[in-house]
C-alpha cells in the first residue's frame, strides 16, 4: 500500500495494491491495522454508495460539526471524479486552502479526508459510482456545507460552471465566510 501526504498533510492519497490476472483482480481496499499504521484512523461506522448518472455532477462541499464529525476514507469503484477536500480547522495554517486529487476506478486511489475538512467532488465520467467509509454517522443536525464555487475558496473545478450538475440543497449552501467558528481554533477531535 502506498501512502502519500498532499499539500495539506493530513489528507492522504492511498494506493491500494491490485492484484490481477486473466480471470480479474483482487485488492484489499482497507485493513484497519495497516490504515492505522498510516493513520487513517477509525472507528469507521458507516459505508455509502452514490451513482452519479452524468459528467459534471458535484456533490459538496459537506461536512459535519461536533458531536458527529466525519474522517471521510473515499474511493471510486466505476468511473473517476476529481475529488476536493478544504482545510475548515481555525487556526490551521492551511485554514481556507484546498487539496485536490483524481480518483477513478482505473487509478484505483483512495483519499482520506479528516474531520475538520469540507469535502466534495464533481464526476469527470458518466455512470461514476463512489464509495467511503466514515467515522461517525450522517446527522441531519450537525450537516453544514459551503457552495461549491465559493469565489474566495477560488477551487478550479475541472468543468464549466453553466455544465455543474447540483441538488437543490447544495444550489443553496453559504459561502465559506459562515464556516468560520464550525471547527474554532483548538478543536481537535475526541
Amino acid at each position: 500500500m502506498k501512502v502519500e501526504p498532499l499539500a495539506i498533510p493530513d489528507v492522504l492519497l492511498v494506493t491500494p495494491p491490485r492484484f490481477g490476472d486473466d480471470r480479474g483482480f483482487f485488492s484489499e481496499t482497507f485493513n484497519a491495522e495497516r490504515y492505522a499504521e498510516a493513520g487513517i484512523t477509525g472507528p469507521f461506522v458507516q459505508d455509502n454508495h452514490s451513482l452519479s448518472a452524468a459528467r459534471g455532477v458535484i456533490r459538496g462541499l459537506h461536512c459535519q460539526v461536533a458531536p458527529s464529525v466525519q474522517g471521510k476514507l473515499v474511493r471510486v469503484v466505476r468511473g473517476a471524479v476529481w475529488d476536493v477536500a478544504v482545510d475548515i480547522r481555525q487556526g490551521s495554517p492551511t485554514y481556507g486552502r484546498h487539496v485536490a486529487a483524481m480518483l477513478s476506478a482505473d487509478n484505483w486511489q483512495q483519499l482520506w479526508i479528516p474531520g475538520g475538512f469540507l469535502h466534495g467532488f464533481c464526476t469527470l465520467e458518466p455512470g461514476t459510482e463512489f464509495v467511503y467509509k466514515v467515522t461517525a454517522p450522517y446527522d441531519r443536525a450537525a450537516e453544514r456545507g459551503v457552495i461549491w464555487n465559493d469565489p474566495e475558496l477560488a477551487i478550479p473545478w475541472p468543468i464549466d460552471p453553466g455544465e455543474a450538475v447540483l441538488s437543490d440543497k447544495d444550489r443553496q449552501l453559504p459561502r465559506f465566510a459562515e464556516a468560520a467558528g464550525w471547527f474554532p481554533q483548538g478543536w481537535s477531535l475526541p
